[in-house]
């Protein structure tokens, strides 16, 4: 006998009925189907593994909790959209693209100094 938890759940909602994967996020099953306008700004979002997780996944107050939330954006499709759009909204909180806060800071001010590098 397989004994499984809610995260192997988790990890396998792929192919999972609605109900069940908002079930699994403890949200209401209209979120979790809610339909996206295609063309809109953020259209990308709906496409990530993050909309498998309950959001306070990826706003973790310790390091295990980031380790977490980078584990669940490693294989996303829209990975790299989502990285940056959290740059380029200077968004301060949370894990986006796989990048902590710090290392979003970090990213951001290695490219000011490669624009100022180039611009003298």
């Amino acid at each position: 006998m397989i004994k499984r938890s809610k995260r192997d759940q988790r990890q396998g909602a792929i192919g999972l009925s609605a109900e069940a994967i908002a079930e699994l996020n403890g949200r209401p099953t209209e979120l979790a189907v809610a339909p996206h306008d295609p063309d809109s700004e953020s259209a990308w979002m709906a496409d990530g593994n993050c909309r498998l997780h309950p959001p306070a996944t990826f706003f973790p107050s310790d390091g295990v909790g980031v380790d977490k939330a980078r584990k669940i954006c490693r294989d996303c499709p829209v990975m790299g959209r989502c990285l940056e759009y959290a740059l380029e909204e200077r968004i301060d909180h949370g894990v986006w693209g796989g990048c902590s806060e710090r290392e979003r800071r970090r990213i951001l001010k290695s490219r000011r100094l490669e624009t100022t590098s180039v611009t003298v």
